[in-house]
């Protein structure tokens, strides 16, 4: 929220300085987050008065103006149209840097003619749009003096952040409640005359959805004149980040700011039938004041006249019933909406309003009455007119709650020593009262614009406890957090630095591992892929719909309803979309040669989340002497994955790959990694040309991708000493004929089965097809390593190996030896 220094002291009486102010603000869990002085980068420019302006000598538009600032006079080349003689203007000495240009002024020349500064129209000063000529003064503007100062720019705009439970704190006056109790200064009170009215409200309330509305107030204001605010009024607004519009609106955005109490005004001669429903949507369709059109439904609170809904209520209002220029009668909403319908109706929108944001975290129920008669005399003082009397449904609802507070806590649970006193005098600063104190304990009343405190729990209990612990366990909470809540408020007042920080108990002279079996899995993979040379990348874990069907076959029910920008509208259902785009990013800015990865969640279905580790290659292979660069293929993909399956302990030698990659990858240059028949590690291969041209990479790029939740934690077992032999290996190699649809892997397999305690390994060196082989007939060589353990191994010992190796493979693959 911002606001300006100016608007916080119209509420809290201080003599602090703003750098004490920012100082407690941030102290007391108002995180200051910005303070904007433009008087500062103001500070250079100084009000002058043009002696002279004469045609420049050498130039047609230009003009050598003799500007005064008091102490000096200066030659100023200036070709701004309404540069003239006697006028007052903005001068920017050399040295002053220009904010709406960038520049830093120097003397210099132009066309020959000396120039010592320049004259500046608002743009330059970043004040406006205006750029058409210099700023023009009035004659009463002292001359030498600053501009900033004199043109009551030296109003400080703080900005600070709001957590979610502080609803009173999205007020001017909120904010400066917390600052008194903290004790800079004391808070102003607010106590409006209240208007009596004459006459009914020619428009009436009606009720028809109470649970989110249980209390609304409103009066007509006849005879105005609507037109544009009050210098003061637009300052104030402007500081907020809000833009003035008219003098009603600006009314009541002025109050949702001011006070934290949103109101809403509809012109009166525009609304029909003389009566304003609250009631559920039906489907219809308004045109709200956002530019936007709005389609209500049954879960959406609205305000409807005969004509149809006006408005989407505590969110937007409509633009058919919209104050303007023209309005002379306007109906004043004052309601109070229920949060959570608030909440739910803004999220089904995505309608972000000032409005909406006080509602849903909850406003003061007791200032309705005194807000509308603080925002009726502000009308009538600025836009005339005569109030009718208040209209109403529902009521008042039972807000008043009690909280209790035992001293001791202060120091056993807050670790603070408190007086009783001081954390009575503190709460009471914050317009909590006493309602019984002893020697032990107090017992406050909850003032009601503090509704983060001894409210009922927000968040439903999990339906799997045990009826007798759920009981246990909300009456405990019951008991238990409102004093929870004024233990933190006196804590906060005193500073939250004050607050002695505490270590955690040890529970153990060694302590236990600070990272989980998972976390350090994931550490792993990202160090592999890192030295494998792969960039990481962490991207959004969603994307464009239009993106996701290019992975996914149509799945609709990832989209997201309410996202965070139009092109991030659906999870992802692999990290290789989301890599691809970075890529295509990289790509069409000149880096292409690149490997990137990722490791972080996807989404393959509704309700299932999956930690995956993605890897894609585009281009080629970094330059070597050792070899010329090359395209990476799908072996290059299947490379990263092997080395992360067996970094993190998965049994490689019982890892295959099948050649049913998913759609997006090349049918003919991927496969998918298995353990089993049953266990799916993940893919590889080269993305599918139509992919990469819908996505703008390269044909060719290889991509990966692992499901890390799926690889078996590596069973430990106790380390012994390696068994060495102390005999030498053998190696033997054979080449077989097979369909060339065989899979080498099926060959590797057979012959290391052949016999397992003689063969420790088995290497595909070779593959062949062409002349003196069958059509659709390969030849796959295979290096097979022989390691005797107790003796070596007898010419006869070898070929009976090698005749197992030959019935195995031929057994399996149908494949005959090559003579």
């Amino acid at each position: 929220m911002k606001f300006s220094l100016s608007w916080l002291k119209t509420w809290l009486e201080t003599q602090a300085s703003l750098g004490d102010i920012t100082e407690t603000l941030s102290s007391i869990g108002l995180e200051v987050e910005h303070v904007e002085n433009a008087a500062l980068a103001l500070a250079p420019f100084l009000i002058a008065e043009v002696i002279e302006a004469a045609p420049h000598p050498n130039a047609d538009r230009l003009r050598v103006c003799r500007v005064s600032t008091g102490s000096a006079e200066l030659s100023v080349v200036c070709g701004a149209p309404n540069a003239r003689s006697g006028m007052k203007a903005v001068f920017a000495p050399p040295g002053a840097f220009i904010p709406g240009t960038g520049i830093t002024l120097k003397v210099g020349e132009i066309r020959g003619v000396k120039s010592e500064g320049m004259l500046v129209s608002k743009r330059e000063l970043n004040l406006g749009e205006d750029h058409d000529g210099i700023i023009e003064l009035p004659e009463a503007a002292p001359v030498g003096a600053a501009y900033a100062q004199w043109a009551g720019l030296d109003d400080p705009v703080i900005e600070i952040s709001v957590t979610p439970n502080r609803g009173d704190a999205l007020s001017v006056r909120g904010v400066a409640r917390d600052l008194a109790a903290a004790g800079l200064g004391s808070l102003k009170p607010f106590r409006p005359a209240a208007i009596a009215g004459r006459g009914p409200s020619r428009i009436i309330w009606r009720n028809d959805f109470p649970e989110a509305c249980p209390w609304v107030l409103g009066r007509v204001i006849s005879g105005l004149t609507n037109g544009e605010s009050p210098d003061w009024l637009k300052a104030r607004l402007s500081s907020a980040g809000l833009r003035p519009i008219n003098t009603l609106v600006d009314i009541t955005n002025f109050f949702t700011i001011d006070l934290g109490r949103p109101l809403h005004v509809f012109d009166a001669d525009k609304v029909s039938g003389g009566e304003l429903v609250l009631r559920r949507g039906k489907g219809e369709n308004f045109a709200g004041l956002h530019g936007k059109q709005v389609t209500v439904g049954q879960g959406d609170c609205v305000i409807a006249d005969a004509a149809g809904v006006q408005s989407l209520a505590g969110i937007v209002g409509g633009e058919a019933t919209g104050c303007d220029a023209s309005t002379k009668s306007v109906f004043i909403e004052c309601a109070l909406f229920d949060r959570v319908h608030i909440a739910q109706s803004g999220q089904r929108h995505a309608i972000h309003s000032d409005a909406r944001q006080r509602f849903e975290r909850g406003i003061d129920p007791a200032l309705l009455t005194p807000a509308l008669d603080a925002a009726t005399a502000m009308v009538l003082q600025l836009c005339g007119g005569e109030a009718s009397t208040v209209t109403q449904a529902g009521a008042q609802p039972l807000w008043r709650r009690k909280a209790g507070l035992r001293f001791s806590r202060l120091k056993s649970f807050g670790g603070s020593d408190v007086a009783p006193d001081e954390a009575v005098g503190a709460l009471e600063k914050l317009g909590f009262t006493i309602y019984r104190r002893d020697a032990e304990r107090v017992i406050m009343d909850v003032p009601s614009w503090r509704n983060d405190i001894a409210q009922a729990p927000a968040l439903d209990q999990s339906l799997e406890l045990e009826p007798g612990i759920a009981e246990a366990a909300a009456a405990g909470a019951k008991e238990v957090e409102p004093e929870v809540d004024l233990i933190e408020e006196v804590l906060r007042l005193r500073g939250l630095d004050a607050i002695i920080p505490q270590s955690l108990p040890h529970h153990a002279a060694i302590p236990a591992p600070i990272l989980t079996p998972r976390q350090t899995r994931t550490a792993l993979a990202r160090r592999v892929l890192a030295a494998r040379g792969l960039m990481e990348c962490v991207t959004f874990s969603f994307l464009s719909h239009e993106t996701a069907e290019h992975f996914t076959a149509g799945d609709d029910s990832l989209r997201l309803a309410n996202p965070i920008a139009a092109d991030l509208d659906q999870m992802r259902p692999s990290a290789i979309a989301t890599l691809a785009t970075a890529a295509a990013r990289n790509i069409a800015r000149g880096y292409g040669d690149l490997g990137l990865f990722e490791i972080g969640p996807v989404y393959p279905a509704l309700g299932r989340q999956v930690l995956a580790a993605a890897g894609l290659r585009t281009g080629e292979t970094p330059l070597s002497a050792v070899a010329p660069p090359r395209k990476y293929d799908a072996l290059d993909a299947k490379a990263d994955a092997l080395a992360v399956l067996g970094t993190l302990g998965a049994p490689l030698e019982a890892v295959t790959a099948t050649p049913d990659a998913p759609a997006y990858f090349h049918p003919g240059q991927s496969g998918v990694l298995r353990q089993g028949p049953s266990i799916t590690l993940g893919h590889f291969g080269a993305l599918h040309p139509t992919i990469c041209a819908r996505l703008d990479l390269p044909v060719g790029s290889v991509a990966f991708e692992l499901f890390l939740d799926e690889i078996a934690e590596p069973k430990r077992r106790k380390k012994t000493a390696p068994i060495l032999s102390a005999f030498q290996p053998l190696r033997r190699d054979f080449a077989f004929l097979l369909p060339e649809t065989t899979p080498a892997d099926a060959v590797i397999r057979a012959a290391k089965g052949a016999d397992r305690k003689l063969i420790t390994g088995v290497t595909l060196f070779d593959r062949y097809s062409g002349p003196n082989l069958l059509a659709g007939q390969v030849s796959l060589a295979i290096a097979v390593t022989l390691q005797p353990v107790e003796a070596s191994l007898t010419e006869a010992e070898i070929d009976s190996v090698s005749a197992k190796i030959i019935a195995a493979v031929q057994n399996a693959t149908g494949g005959v030896l090559r003579a």
